[in-house]
């Protein structure tokens, strides 16, 4: 858009000249052309006029149209063109290269200039406008929107390591329920609890384990004295069966495990 000074100039031609040259629309009524035309007129409160574009790419019409414009920048005008394609349904939009080159040789500008747009209109779609006004150069918003990328890749680069490990913590974090950053801190934290619990456990085996294997075969069963238990630490029938099958669950365990 222009400024507020070139927009009355503008407007006041048109009051006195009247509008030469109509404001062009698509066939839904969206403006193709002459955005600054129709705001004059409002301002100079003249009815405008309008003509519907009738060709079969509209895309290649913005593109022409804005690249006659002198006070455009490169920056502005490769922003032009990645959004005017953005919005197309030419097939020339369906490839990311192809797009780039089409649009280059259109408007004149170099296949990278229309490469850094692409981007900013992906990853910081909100500095797109102020690039196309003038208020940001498209080396700029360039610079942020790589940034942006980076993050992104990096985010999904951890929600799908996360995914692999913890498929459940990464449903949450895809639900917005869980940020990746505290999804990763609950894995931390389940995973010092889950190494806590494997230390309590091997000790505890290797406390009673060797012992029990060390009375095989001995007298020790039969010296057994239920007056010399110390409390709670009684054996019985039951506890002697629990261990049995501690024992049978254990020697599977090893052997799933393979084990020595």
């Amino acid at each position: 858009m222009l400024d507020e000074e070139e927009l009355q100039a503008l407007a006041d031609d048109i009051r006195e000249h009247g509008l030469r040259k109509p404001v062009v629309l698509d066939s839904t009524g969206r403006i193709l052309d002459g955005k600054n035309r129709l705001r004059a007129c409002e301002i100079a409160s003249v009815e405008p006029t309008y003509t519907t574009y009738d060709g079969d790419d509209a895309r290649a019409y913005v593109l022409s149209a804005n690249s006659r414009r002198r006070h455009l920048t490169k920056g502005q005008l490769a922003m032009i063109a990645a959004t005017a394609c953005s919005v197309s349904e030419h097939p020339a939009c369906s490839e990311t290269e192809q797009t780039a080159r089409s649009v280059s040789e259109q408007t004149g500008l170099s296949i990278g200039r229309v490469g850094q747009a692409r981007t900013v209109l992906r990853h910081a779609p909100d500095l797109v406008d102020r690039v196309i006004s003038g208020a940001v150069s498209l080396d700029d918003a360039y610079k942020t929107a790589r940034e942006t990328k980076a993050q992104a890749d990096s985010a999904e680069s951890q929600l799908a390591r996360l995914r692999a490990e913890d498929p459940q913590l990464a449903d949450r974090v895809v639900e917005g329920n869980l940020t990746i950053q505290g999804a990763w801190a609950e894995r931390k934290a389940r995973q010092e609890e889950e190494l806590r619990q494997r230390r309590v456990a091997t000790n505890l085996l290797c406390e009673i384990l060797p012992a029990l294997a060390q009375i095989r075969g001995s007298r020790t069963f039969a010296q057994y004295d239920p007056e010399l238990v110390p409390p709670g630490r009684a054996v019985t029938r039951e506890v002697i069966e629990h261990a049995a099958t501690a024992l049978a669950e254990m020697a599977a365990a090893w052997k799933d495990r393979n084990l020595p």
